[in-house]
């Protein structure tokens, strides 16, 4: 028989579950198995409302992770972006009395062209310099053993000694053991 709303019992907020339930059925006495299986059930939604403030919690630090993130892969684009600016600014300011001297070699030339051979010669020498200074070594000079590490073979020819370089097209540079340009040379072999 179905109660009316004068009879039915209503639950204090804070009221048991089971001090709620109604504890006679048609037979006089609870289900064991369906009070069970009651209590399971609020277990796991009390787990699955854990679980969900988990999650929650999670997204807002993924959130701030990748927030995190994209302000530094920013930041550090910034910064490639400013040494790359600054090394060539650095590699101009010393190449410009290179500049100088070649303007100078010109005007100088105009003047006395049979001295322009000098003038280059010290253009040259000081731009090898400079380079000194920005760490580039020379490589692939004639009497050097040839290195296919640093040195491009051009034309092969026969001599006294096996990978001898004995005459250079190009010369090449390097910063430590890392190669910026191979040299183009001739190297010798000995005849069989």
């Amino acid at each position: 028989a179905e109660k009316t709303p004068a009879e039915v019992e209503i639950l204090e907020p804070n009221t048991n579950l089971e001090e709620g339930l109604d504890t006679e059925n048609s037979e006089g006495d609870l289900d064991p198995a369906m009070f069970a299986q009651v209590q399971e059930m609020m277990s796991k939604m009390q787990r699955a409302d854990e679980l969900e403030q988990e999650v929650t919690e999670l997204k807002g630090r993924l959130g701030r992770l990748m927030s995190d993130f994209e302000g530094y892969r920013t930041r550090t684009q910034q910064d490639l972006a400013a040494a790359e600016t600054k090394g060539i600014a650095k590699a101009v300011e010393t190449l410009c009395p290179v500049l100088d001297d070649l303007s100078r070699a010109i005007e100088f030339g105009q003047k006395n062209p049979e001295g322009i051979l000098a003038g280059l010669d010290t253009v040259q020498s000081n731009m090898l310099r400079l380079f000194g200074k920005l760490g580039l070594e020379q490589t692939g000079h004639k009497g050097e053993t040839f290195d296919p590490n640093f040195h491009e073979a051009l034309q092969v020819i026969e001599g006294e000694e096996d990978d001898l370089i004995v005459d250079v097209f190009q010369v090449g540079f390097r910063i430590g053991d890392k190669l910026v340009r191979p040299s183009r040379v001739v190297v010798s072999r000995k005849s069989n």
